[in-house]
């Protein structure tokens, strides 16, 4: 009789052999449950999140007056009408190009952006590291100064003046008549 014409054998498993390839998976069952336990512990005990919990109005002129000693200038805090905040406010002692300067985050009427960035010690690489190396593309005269404007397609625009003993660089995601706005008041607080 050849190998062909066997019946298949069928193995015979003792009691404890059984008990032994049983307890793989009832061992696996039982780790994956108590993961997904913890897991929808983890995941209940988390509060759930709230908008009004990343809405930050921070006290800019509180800021600027703090980070008026270090400066050699007087950081700018603009009075903006109804409808604006500021979601930040720092002096940074240096940068990676070394320049000194003061940073105020603002959120428009219409929920878009604009950072202001004030320095007395600008150069162009802080210039450009700012603007990220946008193209000037035009100027805007606004309150009796004149910025020049730098922008990209689908990207931040960047307005940039000269305000005498400061440069003041506003960049943002805002339409540019938002960015008229905080312009306006800049110049208007430094009496210019």
């Amino acid at each position: 009789m050849s190998t062909k014409d066997q019946p298949p054998v069928t193995p015979v498993l003792t009691p404890k052999q059984a008990k032994r390839a049983n307890a793989t998976v009832t061992g696996m069952l039982i780790s994956t449950g108590v993961c997904v336990a913890l897991f929808l512990g983890v995941f209940f005990l988390n509060p759930a999140s709230k908008a009004e919990v990343y809405e930050r109005n921070v006290d800019v002129q509180k800021i600027a007056d703090s980070a008026e000693a270090p400066a050699d200038f007087v950081p700018a805090a603009p009075t903006l009408p109804e409808g604006w905040s500021s979601n930040f406010a720092r002096w940074n002692s240096t940068e990676g190009v070394g320049v000194q300067s003061w940073e105020v985050g603002y959120l428009t009427p219409e929920n878009e952006f604009i950072e202001l960035s004030q320095t007395s010690d600008a150069n162009p690489t802080w210039i450009a590291e700012q603007t990220e190396n946008a193209p000037v593309t035009g100027e805007r005269d606004i309150a009796g100064i004149t910025w020049e404007l730098r922008d990209r397609p689908d990207d931040d625009s960047s307005l940039i003046a000269d305000l005498g003993d400061t440069t003041v660089i506003l960049r943002g995601t805002a339409d540019l008549d938002e960015f008229d706005v905080l312009a306006t008041a800049v110049v208007d607080e430094r009496g210019q």
